[in-house]
């Protein structure tokens, strides 16, 4: 009886793989298969790169004294214009000009005694050594004055150029020091009658980027509203200076950051609406091609043999048909992509259909002539 349920097994197992081998080989392939399509346009395409940097005045210095005094005024205020030359802080100057006065005294008595000197030395009753001593003390005392006098001039601090005062000034009373390594600022001016964008751009963009082409960006204040710039100047080192291994400051791990360059875009603003420090978003035009033949990026596939797109057309039944077309390309936006060469035309339908590959099936222990598996 066992061996019997065996054979209507088999049987029954032998009739579901054929219909299933002549579904598939036979009816399936019988079947008019169908396809997500669309049609090739001519249209204007843009590539562009895209950026964050910060919006900087053209010019700005900062405003600090060259000799330590106490601020005793300042004359302007946040957002003052001010005009190179002008007087925009005063500091306390009394020890400047009491050193000066004891200047002034030292210089007069080494006069005295040098033309004094000059009129014994002519009549024999000094020597030439003497006459030489007395007029290094005068040429060392004229110098004493001239440095104490400018001392007390640098009390008087003055614009170094045209623009506005940005940020709140220091107040009266506070020390200024000067130094060249951490002096105080008393203020900061800056010319906000142009603006810069300052971004930094990918390593693997920044080839594409050159001084003079276009760009657009946007800043958080308002977000609808759309700024022209364009590029000015191109840095020739990337931002961490990562490839001079002499420097001390480039550090050990920059090899495994990515690394950016410094691109400065001028940013016309004739509402003034842009403040230094915002976040500007940069979209760079990069490449632009007028009535351009195209293709949306989806529907380009490859194989060993090139780039290419599969053209719909339809049989004599009206069965949708692919025909590999092989092209050219050129230009890559965002999502089209430039056809410069092969066989087709604007209006043509091409297919966007993605066809995963088919999965090559398993291997089976080859167990014919061995009978079926154990119970």
């Amino acid at each position: 009886m066992k061996w019997k349920i065996l054979i209507v097994v088999a049987l029954i197992g032998g009739a579901a793989f054929g219909y299933q081998y002549y579904n598939k080989a036979v009816i399936e392939p019988q079947k008019a298969k169908t396809y997500e399509t669309i049609k090739i346009m001519r249209t204007d395409l843009t590539k562009t790169v895209s950026a964050t940097g910060t919006v900087q005045p053209r010019d700005s210095v900062e405003v600090s004294a060259k000799v330590t005094a106490r601020i005793k005024e300042i004359l302007v205020e946040e957002n003052d214009h001010v005009t190179e030359g002008q007087v925009v802080a005063i500091l306390d100057g009394k020890d400047y000009e009491a050193k000066l006065d004891q200047a002034n005294f030292t210089l007069t008595n080494a006069k005295q005694k040098l033309e004094r000197t000059d009129r014994l030395y002519k009549i024999g009753a000094k020597s030439l050594e003497e006459l030489q001593d007395a007029q290094y003390e005068y040429d060392r005392a004229k110098s004493a004055v001239e440095l104490a006098e400018d001392d007390v001039n640098q009390t008087v601090i003055t614009a170094p150029m045209d623009g506005i005062v940005v940020g709140e000034p220091k107040t009266p009373g506070t020390m200024a020091v000067q130094g060249n390594s951490n002096p105080t600022v008393i203020m900061r001016i800056a010319d906000l009658s142009e603006k810069l964008v300052k971004a930094k751009v990918d390593e693997t963009d920044i080839g594409a980027v050159k001084v003079g082409e276009r760009a657009t960006f946007t800043v958080d204040a308002y977000p609808e509203k759309t700024f022209d710039a364009y590029v000015t100047k191109i840095s020739q080192t990337d931002t961490a200076n990562s490839w001079d291994t002499n420097s001390t400051t480039t550090s050990s791990s920059s090899s495994n950051s990515v690394i950016y360059y410094y691109v400065t875009f001028a940013a016309p603003d004739d509402e003034n609406l842009l403040l230094p420090a915002m976040t500007a978003r940069l979209d760079i035009v990069v490449g632009q091609v007028r009535d351009a033949l195209c293709v949306p990026i989806s529907a380009l596939k490859t194989d060993a043999q090139g780039s290419y797109v599969e053209r719909i057309t339809k049989d004599p039944k009206g069965v949708e048909v692919a025909e590999k077309v092989y092209i050219t390309v050129g230009l890559y936006g965002e999502e089209l992509v430039e056809v410069t060469g092969g066989n087709l035309n604007a209006g043509d339908d091409i297919s966007i259909t993605y066809e995963a590959a088919e999965k090559k099936p398993a291997q089976q222990n080859n167990r014919r002539g061995m009978g079926p598996p154990p119970m």
